[in-house]
């Protein structure tokens, strides 16, 4: 898969470019065919960036990425009776999750908000500004927008502000916790 100005590689070839959650999930994706190799059908691929410029926009703008190849996962925190659960929003980087809608009455929540940044890195293993839906923990459901599931190929995290993943959206919409809503605001 080929977007942008990046060098890609298969992202099984470079766990080190993976934040740990993200090279296991990686690696049980692999493990069960569901990979494919660079520019298979499904196909992961990772390649390294400038961590400054991990953020959307300047990462677009360096490496030649059009907004509409980027996906963004954002963390929410759900809370209803006393109870918080979290979830993952998948959006491609031109438009927002309609979280106060879509998200809050999907995960039936009273009260639903951006996880706090501590919370999301903490509970993800990830760093903030990489956090991407493959490796989340199991009992989180990814809810991902229908434009990401169509789309051929984007850009998400990799877990980590130094790398990035090209992945289908087919991938993410076969994750396992995953669920395919219209979730653009």
């Amino acid at each position: 898969m080929t977007i942008g100005t990046l060098d890609w590689t298969n992202a099984a070839e470079r766990p080190d470019l993976l934040a740990e959650p993200v090279a296991r999930a990686v690696g049980e994706l692999d493990g069960a065919g569901g990979i494919g190799g660079i520019g298979g059908i499904g196909g992961i691929t990772v390649a390294e960036i400038d961590p400054e410029l991990a953020d959307t926009a300047a990462f677009c703008e360096r490496y030649g990425v059009g907004m509409d190849e980027s996906a963004n996962c954002v963390i929410v925190a759900a809370r209803r009776a006393g109870e918080t659960r979290y979830a993952a929003c998948v959006v491609l980087a031109t438009t927002r999750a309609d979280v106060n809608g879509v998200v809050r009455r999907h995960l039936d929540a009273r009260k639903i908000s951006f996880a706090p940044m501590d919370d999301a890195v903490t509970l993800t293993g990830m760093e903030y500004g990489g956090i991407t839906p493959l490796g989340l923990p199991e009992d989180w459901p990814v809810l991902v927008d229908e434009a990401v599931a169509a789309h051929p190929g984007v850009v998400i995290g990799s877990g980590l502000r130094r790398s990035k993943l090209a992945v289908s959206g087919s991938l993410l919409a076969g994750l396992k916790t995953a669920r395919v809503l219209h979730l653009a605001n």
